[in-house]
């Protein structure tokens, strides 16, 4: 079992910038990889940014070159820096891992609204 904690959404301007940190917890050893996808009411899930145990990352289309994904293997913990926020990044973000490469783990997401 591993558990996920996500902190650090909130309201921001477009143009500006969040940090999100997601700490995991439990059978962290059997973690491959963690990423955060985002969801908007009415559409499905969508990848972010991931990091892998090794340390290499992948980004959603829309966030590349802006989000920047990273891990503190001391804290257990993984950011995502959000920086030249748009409105359309406006979403319920959520943490995962993906544990022993079969098993997904969901954190219980943060809300991040862009508006002026």
């Amino acid at each position: 079992q591993v558990q996920l904690v996500e902190s650090g959404g909130g309201l921001v301007q477009p143009g500006g910038s969040l940090r999100l940190s997601c700490a995991a917890s439990g059978s962290i050893s059997g973690i491959n990889a963690m990423g955060w996808y985002r969801q908007v009411p009415g559409k499905q899930r969508e990848l972010v940014a991931v990091i892998t145990s090794g340390g290499s990352t992948n980004y959603g289309a829309s966030v590349k070159g802006r989000f920047t994904i990273s891990r503190d293997n001391a804290r257990n913990t993984v950011y995502l820096q959000m920086n030249s926020l748009k409105p359309e990044d406006t979403a319920v973000y959520y943490c995962n891992a993906l544990h022993n490469l079969v098993r997904s783990y969901w954190g219980q997401g943060t809300q991040v609204t862009v508006s002026s």
